[in-house]
């Protein structure tokens, strides 16, 4: 585990892995999720990529950070991290809050952006998303992340795996159930005093981006996903038959094998193979 001083003085936990002649790889989590929410994401990354994971505030080594906190502050936290390591700009990839995030980062630091991965994510409030989270928040301020048990992880959890594994075998699930209550309220608070005036900058970004979603996703849906993939002109959308909200745990193997493919486009490494081939025949 890494650390470093945020703007202001917040310690920000951080994780590193993978090759260290990779490109850098900045990886940013959703809602009351660490850096292990990208657990099954670790070996196909780290193989091409090196790799740094931020813990937001409120969960995981940054846990003891104090409220209130924004989305825009997360965004300087995770930049921090890149300037830390003395990474000039990194692909970003983050899922959920951590989608919204990686758009802040993509409009307002487009000199950091190699590429983005935007997951299970969105770039508005919905008025019934808005009245959920506020159920979550008073539920977990209340009683606690046990709240969430029930009826909170089914909008986490595509309906295949409930049905085949039930709600405890997914990793996010269960991540999201061991935070922090006080981080978790706090978190869902910065979600919620997110304008939507973010949206009407995506235009802005000129990376190439991946977006990418579960077909069965009910938190973010499909549509969540095609209209970022409308609004980003350099955008192209991915949709993983079969899985949840949680799409990166549900369906690794599929959203590994999607972003790869898109990072290594983005690289140039396809066609960087293509001339090799080219001259050796």
């Amino acid at each position: 585990m890494h650390h470093i001083s945020a703007a202001d003085g917040t310690p920000i936990g951080y994780e590193v892995w993978g090759r260290r002649d990779g490109e850098p790889l900045l990886l940013i989590q959703g809602l009351g999720v660490d850096a292990r929410g990208w657990t099954m994401q670790r070996l196909a990354m780290g193989r091409r990529f090196r790799c740094y994971a931020v813990h937001n505030r409120g969960v995981g080594a940054t846990s003891a950070a104090e409220p209130p906190y924004s989305l825009f502050q997360m965004a300087d936290d995770a930049v921090t991290v890149l300037n830390a390591e003395g990474v000039e700009s990194a692909h970003v990839m983050g899922a959920s809050m951590g989608g919204v995030i990686s758009q802040i980062i993509g409009v307002l630091h487009p000199e950091r952006t190699r590429s983005l991965v935007l997951a299970c994510t969105a770039s508005r409030h919905h008025e019934w998303r808005i009245e959920l989270l506020r159920e979550w928040r008073e539920a977990v301020a209340t009683s606690g992340m046990s709240a969430l048990a029930g009826d909170g992880l089914r909008w986490l959890v595509g309906p295949r795996v409930h049905r085949r594994f039930g709600l405890w075998l997914n990793l996010i699930g269960r991540l999201i159930l061991k935070s922090d209550p006080r981080g978790f309220v706090a978190q869902v608070d910065a979600i919620l005093a997110m304008s939507d005036d973010l949206r009407d900058r995506l235009h802005e970004i000129r990376v190439p981006t991946l977006v990418i979603t579960g077909s069965q996703d009910s938190l973010t849906p499909v549509g969540d996903a095609e209209e970022m993939a409308e609004l980003i002109s350099a955008a192209e959308l991915d949709v993983v038959s079969g899985a949840g909200h949680a799409v990166m745990a549900e369906a690794a193997t599929a959203y590994n094998r999607a972003v790869v493919d898109f990072l290594r486009r983005a690289t140039g490494e396809d066609d960087a193979a293509s001339r090799h081939r080219a001259a050796a025949s």
